[in-house]
């Protein structure tokens, strides 16, 4: 951390005394990463900046409310779903940044396909969180498929969060929609339900459990797992055998933001590689999406993880997510489990 703040405050340091201003932020990453940018940004720039933490689905639903006064001028982290659908439906602007090109092809075609009313800041994979120990005490395997996340044996001891207000769980059903055609998607999703013990509203929490021994699995973001390990907790992560799918964690702005030049300003620093190593520091483990930021050991290594050919423009426009979520609804939560 240490090190991260003083390569910020040292890139920052030329402008620091001429800046000004606020800006406001909707901070969709940890509660740890949110903190550390808010500080490190107003102690480097002398920007006062007001950051409000939501999970994306929340964070899509008070950019809506707020359309015709908002009250953000950033929108910073969470799937990348949400961002494109606020694109989709003019919450956001268009701002193509001069950094783009500095940053990974899925960052910039998370740009382009939004009409630059998005753009990628990091990306992580879908897969499984599990507690070791409450495994071994309850004699069951680790899970390495889908499949196997059906079998009776964890009925009862799977976690995942609500997919109507977290982008980690709509991220699940777009991932299987794809992978098995929409309607075998939904029969698994039926039998998973009845190994389900409960769904969080949001997509951190399911892994949080599973490191506290309140529940044996979870389907997760992987790069949530190290963290939680780092304050010795019990907890791995794997990626399913059969493919899965991975966010692009997304920043856009805001349309009639209060404070369009401190926002265009922020964004630019989000996007420099000492920003985005900041993650890190916060013990968050996606992949940078700026290709000069260094990557931490322990981000998961994309080369060892099978991924299907994820349609991020077509499942993060607004009507299929709705379309989605309410056949989940309907077909699924409704179920007695």
């Amino acid at each position: 951390m240490q090190k991260a703040v003083a390569g910020l405050a040292f890139v920052l340091a030329c402008g620091s005394a001429a800046a000004q201003g606020q800006v406001n932020v909707i901070c969709s990453v940890q509660a740890e990463w949110c903190n550390m940018l808010s500080t490190v940004y107003a102690r480097t720039t002398g920007t006062k900046i007001n950051v409000v933490m939501k999970g994306s689905g929340e964070a899509l639903a008070q950019l809506i409310a707020e359309k015709d006064n908002p009250k953000t001028d950033v929108w910073f982290g969470g799937t990348g779903d949400p961002h494109l659908q606020a694109a989709e439906q003019g919450l956001t602007v268009e701002y193509k940044s001069p950094s783009l090109p500095q940053l990974h092809e899925w960052a910039q075609q998370q740009a382009k396909q939004s009409g630059y009313k998005t753009v990628g800041i990091y990306s992580g994979p879908l897969g499984f969180g599990y507690n070791p120990e409450l495994l071994a005490k309850k004699k069951l395997a680790v899970p390495k498929t889908w499949a196997d996340l059906t079998k009776a044996d964890y009925k009862g001891e799977i976690q995942v969060a609500n997919p109507a207000s977290s982008g980690t769980a709509y991220t699940m059903i777009a991932t299987l929609v794809q992978l098995m055609g929409e309607d075998k998607a939904f029969d698994y999703l039926k039998s998973l339900h009845k190994n389900v013990g409960n769904y969080p509203r949001s997509g951190t929490g399911p892994i949080k459990a599973v490191a506290r021994g309140e529940t044996a699995v979870s389907i997760s973001f992987v790069h949530d797992g190290p963290g939680e390990k780092m304050q010795g907790f019990p907890v791995e992560t794997i990626t399913p055998a059969d493919g899965t799918g991975a966010e692009i964690g997304s920043m856009s702005i805001v349309k009639g933001a209060r404070n369009m030049d401190a926002a265009k300003k922020f964004y630019e620093w989000a996007l420099t590689p000492a920003a985005q190593e900041m993650a890190a520091a916060a013990k968050q483990f996606q992949l940078p999406s700026n290709k000069a930021a260094k990557v931490d050991a322990r981000v998961p290594d994309f080369k060892k993880i099978k991924f299907i050919n994820y349609d991020y423009a077509k499942y993060g426009a607004s009507a299929e997510r709705r379309r989605l979520i309410a056949r989940w609804e309907k077909e699924v939560n409704a179920l007695p489990r």
